[in-house]
């Protein structure tokens, strides 16, 4: 008998497959695997529901910030979305989340005594307070926290910090740049508050070059006066650095409406496939279903939701039903407070579930290049093993590294944290601005970002930990 074309390039990977230890033969990967994740693939390309969800999630709800009306339509489309796939169970989990909104849109000005003001392009940071009408102050720019303590306090004292400090742009890894220079938007306004300044102005995380100011959250401390906090854009902010050295004296003008409201019930939504096999033993996959206010929140995190709602409808629709239990789960309010991560980690300890891995999606929804596993050396191992069978697709890169916000709060809980990773170099381009929406996504990318996971998903259930 003749074997199909697929079968002979599922067979000449098997004949690839480098050879393993026998403590890892358990893990090892069969002909037989590479036909099924084969399968997912053409199911994903040729029949893949991502895109259309997020068309809809993003174009007829839009924005979902944390305890607005759209994010309560966010949580009913969620489940109604897992209910039309007829999985085994559907159900939301009650989570109290923060109510910030932004109010009216801010404005700033720089000011000197002679000649026109030249208008800045700004965004206020999640959570911080309203400026109480125009703000007006003289502005000092630092380029890090350690730089600003060292000031002597006439410097800065009854101004507004301007955190000036780039993006590192050598890093390849654009995440990495993002986390380093990040301690200015969460942290800068208690800084400057300590060293009695009247509000932060926080240079955008982003390598691009353009007048897009990105929002994110920041934070307070108790005993701390709480101060306005505002993201420029980097063209603002390299003009507004510029204009300092020719006028030291000059100051900018603030005017910012947002304030923070009582919190608000909301819902992580979750649906599950019960194990045919091991129904004890869960396997999460999930994303973020807030997003920021600005934009529609497609990359971030739209994208993540509707691959991992696909994870499940692939194992479905490919017959390839799993031996453990496997949860999609959509979280609320990673953005600015993570309580739906803290909560389903409290309700999974309480109720001694049994957590064999738990898999992100929250880096947009670009090309894929593999996962980023937390977990002890012999976990990282025997997953690596499977690398060769998602070689082929371009998403063979496993690598030790940050897995995900949301699922954070399960280790110790958990084998294993997962996070997808798909190419980063234009996440940040648009990442918590206006920009992200439905249309820079590409619904090739994206189809193949959730066949990635169901992929893993897949060898997670059949060979476990």
């Amino acid at each position: 008998m003749m074997l199909s074309a697929l079968r002979r390039r599922a067979l000449a990977l098997a004949l690839l497959l480098p050879a393993v230890p026998l403590a890892a033969q358990a893990q090892t990967p069969t002909a037989t695997d590479s036909v099924n994740i084969r399968r997912i693939y053409d199911e994903a390309l040729a029949r893949g529901q991502s895109y259309e969800n997020l068309r809809y999630l993003t174009g007829q709800i839009g924005a979902r910030l944390s305890g607005s009306p759209q994010a309560a339509q966010a949580v009913q489309w969620g489940q109604l979305t897992m209910e039309k796939l007829g999985l085994d169970r559907v159900y939301l989990q009650e989570v109290m989340v923060p109510h910030w909104v932004r109010g009216k849109p801010e404005k700033a000005t720089i000011r000197a005594d002679k000649g026109k003001g030249v208008s800045l392009n700004v965004v206020a940071l999640g959570g911080s307070v309203g400026t109480g009408g125009k703000l007006r102050a003289g502005v000092v720019e630092v380029q890090s926290l350690a730089q600003l303590a060292a000031l002597p306090e006439a410097q800065v004292k009854g101004k507004f910090v301007f955190f000036n400090r780039p993006m590192n742009p050598l890093y390849v890894e654009t995440g990495k740049a993002y986390g380093e220079a990040g301690d200015q938007r969460r942290s800068g306004a208690v800084a400057a508050a300590k060293r009695g300044a009247v509000g932060a102005l926080v240079r955008s995380l982003t390598l691009a070059q353009d007048d897009l100011p990105h929002t994110g959250t920041m934070s307070y401390q108790e005993g701390v006066a709480k101060v306005p906090a505002a993201a420029l854009s980097t063209k603002g902010a390299d003009e507004l650095s510029q204009l300092l050295k020719a006028d030291s004296n000059l100051s900018v003008e603030l005017e910012m409406s947002c304030q923070t409201l009582p919190d608000v019930k909301s819902y992580n939504v979750i649906g599950e496939i019960k194990g045919t096999k091991y129904p004890v033993q869960i396997i999460t996959v999930g994303g973020h279903l807030d997003s920021w206010d600005l934009g529609q929140g497609a990359h971030d995190d739209g994208t993540g939701c509707v691959q991992s709602i696909e994870a499940l409808r692939l194992l479905k629709a490919t017959g390839l039903l799993p031996e453990r239990t496997v949860r999609a789960v959509l979280f609320m309010n990673e953005e600015n407070g993570n309580r739906g991560g803290i909560k389903y980690a409290e309700i999974a300890k309480a109720n001694n579930e049994n957590h064999l891995a738990a898999m992100e999606s929250d880096g947009g929804g670009f090309t894929p290049r593999g996962f980023n596993i937390d977990a002890a050396p012999a976990v990282v191992r025997k997953i690596e093993v499977w690398q060769p069978l998602f070689a082929p697709y371009g998403s063979g890169q496993f690598a030790q590294g940050h897995a995900g916000t949301d699922i954070g709060p399960l280790k110790g809980q958990v084998q294993a944290l997962v996070g997808y990773d798909c190419d980063s170099q234009r996440y940040f381009d648009i990442h918590h601005t206006a920009a992200d929406t439905f249309d820079k996504v590409n619904r090739r990318e994206l189809e193949l970002g959730g066949a990635s996971m169901a992929a893993l998903i897949y060898l997670l259930n059949k060979y476990g930990l």
